[in-house]
């Protein structure tokens, strides 16, 4: 057996664990940045998941104007680690704390890509017309409307049909291209 028959599996399980939490931390962060509903089940589940890691932390990183700079940083720090790990598991042999720069194109770039994936479940949700009383909908259209808000007025809907979301879709993919690129070449990240 080669060493990519261990190495590809430890990769997608780094990717993965690391993913997953730091796309928790990212959530709350938003979350209380657009001051969601807290009683809300699924904001109490993103709390309780990510408090042991961050009430430490805020001791030594405290917020200020409502900002959760804790968790800025623990999802920094966590993905700087994920990628020193997938860096040393896929030998690129790069000083570990490169990661700390590389860590930054990859954070804006998940925060885009969870505003993205939450106006295409809002866009979708839309077609069937849930309960707006449901806690997903309700969290959901907490976070999207800051971004959907200037797009809706921008271009109102027409007939019954709001094609808001697909400016805000449009505008987040261009900024993601453009955001991108020159934060990785500055970063010299290889991910």
């Amino acid at each position: 057996m080669t060493e990519a028959y261990f190495t590809n599996p430890l990769i997608f399980l780094v990717k993965t664990l690391f993913g997953l939490f730091i796309a928790l931390v990212i959530i709350r962060f938003l979350l209380q940045w657009v001051r969601a509903d807290f009683y809300n089940p699924i904001s109490q589940f993103v709390v309780k998941f990510t408090s042991p890691v961050l009430r430490p932390l805020r001791k030594v990183i405290p917020g200020y104007a409502g900002v959760d700079f804790a968790a800025i940083v623990l999802a920094w720090l966590l993905k700087a680690c994920e990628l020193a790990l997938l860096s040393m598991l896929m030998g690129l042999g790069r000083n570990p704390l490169a990661a700390l720069g590389w860590a930054l194109p990859a954070l804006v770039s998940l925060v885009i890509s969870i505003f993205l994936f939450a106006v295409l479940i809002r866009v979708i949700l839309s077609w069937v017309n849930p309960d707006p009383y449901n806690p997903g909908v309700m969290l959901l259209s907490d976070v999207t409307d800051p971004i959907m808000r200037p797009a809706q007025r921008l271009l109102p809907p027409m007939s019954g049909i709001d094609l808001s979301p697909m400016v805000v879709m449009i505008g987040l993919v261009l900024l993601q291209m453009l955001l991108l690129p020159p934060l990785r070449l500055l970063t010299g990240s290889p991910f």
